[in-house]
C-alpha cells in the first residue's frame, strides 16, 4: 500500500500490524477443512495528510457480500438501536410530517433490520444490499430492496427510477468500502438537493482509546474520526452538519450531513468532537504510537488466561462468531484445545468452522449442556445485553470473560 485512498498522499504510518488473516466472514464448511485457506496482511496505516487510518484493499468486495454469514436482525439490541433511530429520524428530517410523501433509502441496508420500522410507519423505502442471501431474507420480511453496491451510476439511476431520497441512511458500510471518494458520489446522488444522509461508523477514537483491535478485519477498509470523514463528505459534495457519539460497537459515531449548496454552519457537537481528538493526538503521530503494545498486552493476557485455564483441566468455550471475534482468535493463535468450540444465534453459522482457527460453531443450547466453567464472549461490544442472556450460566458457578478493552472475567447472577 502506496497511497493514501482518499488524498492520493504517500505519507502513510503503520500503526499496528497483526500479521495475516483470513477473511472474518469466511466460515469454512466441513468440507473445506482439508482445503487450502487463503489469508492477507493485516496491517493499520494512517495517513499523516488527512489522518485517515486505513488498511489496504487486499480482498474485494464482491468476494466478502455475496454470499454474508451476518443478519442484523440476530442482534436485540441492534434491531432496538434501529428502531429507535427511525423515530428520531422522522421527527429530525420531519419525514411525511408536512403531508407529503417521504422517501428512505438505506445502503447496506442487510436483512431489513431497519427499514421494517419505516416500512412499519407506512414511509416508502427502499433498500440497497449487494449481498444475495441477506436481500432475499430483507425481501421475505415485506422490505423493497435491490441487490447491488453502491457507485455513482447506482445512486442516478435508482434516483431517476425512485426520486430523490429525502434521508439516505448508511449504517456499518462506510468502512466497508474502498472507493470512498465513489460511495461518497453515490450517496450525493441518492439524496434529495435539500435531502439528509446519517452515516452510523465506528470512532477511530474509543478503538485506540480502548484497544478495540479486533474491530480491524479485511472489510474494514478504513477508520474514521470525524476530521478525516468531514473530509471524505466532502469528496463527494456533502458536508457534515452535526455529529452524535454512539455507544454502539463500543463507540461510533453518527454523522448528519447534507448537500454542501444547503449545509449551513455545523453544530456546537462537530467543534467538540474535534477537539477531542485533538486532545488526544489524532492528527498527530503521537497518539497511534502505543497503540501496537497495549495490543499486545490484550493477546498475552487472555492467552495466559487460556492456557493456565487448560492446565488445570478447566474448560473455556466461545459465546458468538462475529467477524471482530475472527480477527481475535487468529491474531492470538487461539485453537480448539484452547476454546472447544463457540456458539451462535446465526443458524447460517452452525455446523460451520471459524475461518483460520477452525474453531466449531455450535447452537446457543450446547453452553447449557455443558455447563462450561468459562464462556469467552467474543461480540464484547454487546457486554449489557449478552451479561443479562447468559446469566444461566451462574447455575452451574460458569463465568464469562470478557477480553478486551482489557481481560475481565465476570461472575453473572440470576
Amino acid at each position: 500500500m502506496t497511497r493514501c485512498r482518499l488524498c492520493g498522499s504517500e505519507a502513510l504510518a503503520s500503526v499496528v500490524d497483526l500479521g495475516a488473516t483470513p477473511p472474518c466472514e469466511s466460515f469454512l464448511a466441513a468440507d473445506q477443512l482439508d482445503q487450502p485457506e487463503p489469508a492477507y496482511p493485516l496491517h493499520l496505516r494512517v495517513c499523516t495528510d488527512c489522518w485517515l487510518a486505513q488498511i489496504p484493499p487486499l480482498i474485494t468486495p464482491e468476494e466478502t457480500f455475496k454470499e454474508y454469514a451476518y443478519f442484523s436482525s440476530y442482534s436485540t439490541s441492534w434491531v432496538e438501536h434501529a428502531r429507535t433511530f427511525v423515530a428520531d429520524a422522522v421527527q429530525r428530517v420531519g419525514l411525511g410530517t408536512d403531508g407529503s410523501e417521504a422517501f428512505v433509502v438505506e445502503v447496506a441496508s442487510n436483512d431489513g433490520y431497519l427499514l421494517k420500522h419505516v416500512v412499519d410507519r407506512g414511509i416508502r423505502c427502499l433498500g440497497i444490499e449487494p449481498s444475495v442471501n441477506v436481500g432475499a431474507a430483507a425481501r421475505d420480511a415485506g422490505v423493497p430492496t435491490l441487490t447491488e453496491f453502491l457507485s455513482p451510476d447506482t445512486g442516478s439511476a435508482v434516483r431517476a427510477e425512485h426520486g430523490p431520497a429525502d434521508l439516505v441512511v448508511a449504517n456499518n458500510v462506510y468502512a466497508h468500502i474502498p472507493d470512498v471518494v465513489g460511495f461518497t458520489e453515490g450517496l450525493r446522488a441518492l439524496v434529495a438537493d435539500d435531502g439528509w444522509v446519517s452515516i452510523e461508523v465506528q470512532h477511530l477514537l474509543t478503538l485506540i482509546e480502548e484497544n478495540q483491535y479486533d474491530t480491524i478485519y479485511h472489510e474494514h477498509f478504513q477508520y474514521y474520526t470525524v476530521a478525516s470523514a468531514i473530509r471524505a463528505l466532502a469528496s463527494g459534495g456533502l458536508t457534515l452538519v452535526d455529529v452524535e457519539l454512539l455507544p454502539t460497537h463500543g463507540g461510533s459515531i453518527r454523522l448528519w450531513a447534507r448537500p454542501a449548496e444547503v449545509a449551513g454552519e455545523p453544530t456546537a457537537r462537530v467543534a467538540d468532537v474535534l477537539a477531542r481528538e485533538k486532545a488526544a493526538g489524532l492528527q498527530e503521530l503521537s497518539g497511534y504510537t502505543e497503540f501496537s503494545a497495549r495490543v499486545a498486552k490484550v493477546r498475552r493476557d487472555l492467552l495466559r488466561f487460556l492456557i493456565e485455564a487448560a492446565e488445570r483441566g478447566e474448560t473455556v468455550v466461545g459465546y458468538g462468531a462475529p467477524g471482530k471475534g475472527n480477527t481475535l482468535l487468529n491474531h492470538c493463535g487461539i485453537r480448539p484445545d484452547l476454546l472447544a468450540y463457540t456458539v451462535d444465534r446465526n443458524p447460517y453459522k452452525h455446523g460451520r468452522f471459524t475461518p483460520g482457527t477452525r474453531i466449531p460453531i455450535l447452537p446457543p443450547e450446547q453452553i447449557a449442556a455443558d455447563k462450561p466453567d468459562y464462556v469467552l464472549v467474543l461480540p464484547w461490544n454487546l457486554r449489557a445485553e449478552l451479561v443479562e442472556q447468559l446469566s444461566f450460566v451462574h447455575e452451574w458457578g460458569g463465568r464469562l470473560v470478557f477480553p478486551i478493552p482489557e481481560l475481565s472475567i465476570v461472575e453473572v447472577k440470576a
